[in-house]
């Protein structure tokens, strides 16, 4: 049972509005609106075995990957209830080719916020009934408020974001989320159809013992990925660790914080830049990680600061318990 006397979302955001730096209350406005299109989003997916809206839309997005008909539908779903609010100037989507400039009716609209957002992350376990999520962005636009937004607004490092957050439909849906003080995490309680404060306070532990990588990609990883997994596996002090790996970057994240752990998704022979994107996946995540005592990096370098030079670009990612990332880096630095 739900205790009600935890805070709900709408309440948390009200009473946290004076420790976020630009308190003119439109980022709580928008987090609303982000809160509404996931209960719509949820309620969507938690029918999908019993309408027409499982398997493949018929249409590949600008990654060329095979689009889920719930791909589509929550797209839709967050960029109209976005729209609709008018508290966002420019919005881009993982399966849209280009951003979309949002014109006010009011010809001298003060929105100050871009969206980018990865509106239903590991659609393809769908059809399975696994997890799946969706993860958000939130920029200060950088071009003058009131004119249209460029390319400029949303190829911002991840070091600017001042807020980013995911929502993850599982056996319970949870909305997560951080504005640059720590994490928290709120549990919808479908009766109410209100979110409650379940999870305050997220941090991943120091160092875990869950690995999440694609192992059946192996023989494609650089050798210090290998090497590290190999380091993994081997019966020694507190190893070997556990091997754990949905395929749904919302929910590996998810549990590693939780429990600790390390998510990987390195370059392969077959993916010469990695699979996931800097700016819908990458990016959001990595602030969620450092805001929870964790770690984010391409392997190399901190996820945060990698300039982005195109909407769509991806990027090795290896994230969670700083401890395990920072052993992760360490086999990466001898090659």
């Amino acid at each position: 049972m739900f205790d009600l006397q935890h805070k709900t979302l709408g309440e948390f955001i009200i009473a946290n509005q004076d420790s976020f730096q630009y308190t003119s209350g439109e980022l709580s406005r928008l987090l609303n609106g982000l809160r509404l299109a996931a209960k719509v989003v949820n309620h969507e997916v938690n029918k999908a075995g019993l309408v027409d809206i499982l398997g493949g839309a018929g249409d590949t997005n600008i990654q060329g990957e095979n689009q889920q008909k719930l791909d589509v539908l929550a797209n839709e779903k967050f960029i109209q209830t976005l729209k609709n609010r008018e508290i966002v100037c420019g919005i881009a989507s993982e399966e849209e080719d280009d951003f979309i400039a949002i014109n006010s009716k009011d010809e001298n609209h003060q929105n100050k916020y871009v969206v980018l957002i990865d509106p239903l992350d590991g659609s393809s376990n769908i059809d399975v009934n696994v997890s799946v999520g969706t993860i958000f962005s939130i920029y200060r636009r950088i071009t003058p408020v009131g004119t249209p937004v460029t390319m400029e607004d949303f190829l911002q490092p991840g070091k600017n974001q001042i807020a980013a957050g995911y929502i993850i439909y599982g056996t319970s849906t949870m909305l997560v989320y951080t504005t640059g003080d720590g994490v928290n995490g709120f549990t919808l309680n479908p009766a109410l159809g209100t979110f409650y404060l379940s999870h305050p306070n997220m941090e991943f532990p120091e160092t875990g013992k869950i690995y999440s990588v694609n192992e059946g990609n192996y023989i494609h990883f650089p050798q210090g990925v290998k090497d590290y997994i190999k380091y993994c596996q081997k019966e020694e002090g507190d190893r070997p660790y556990t091997s754990r790996y949905i395929g749904s970057l919302v929910s590996d994240f998810h549990r590693n914080m939780i429990k600790g752990g390390i998510y990987m998704y390195p370059k392969s022979s077959m993916a010469h830049n990695g699979k996931l994107r800097l700016l819908y996946e990458c990016n959001p995540m990595a602030f969620l990680a450092e805001q929870a005592n964790g770690k984010a990096s391409d392997g190399f370098q901190r996820i945060m600061d990698i300039q982005p030079s195109e909407l769509h670009e991806r990027v090795p990612f290896f994230c969670g318990s700083k401890k395990m990332v920072e052993k992760a880096e360490e086999f990466m630095a001898k090659y």
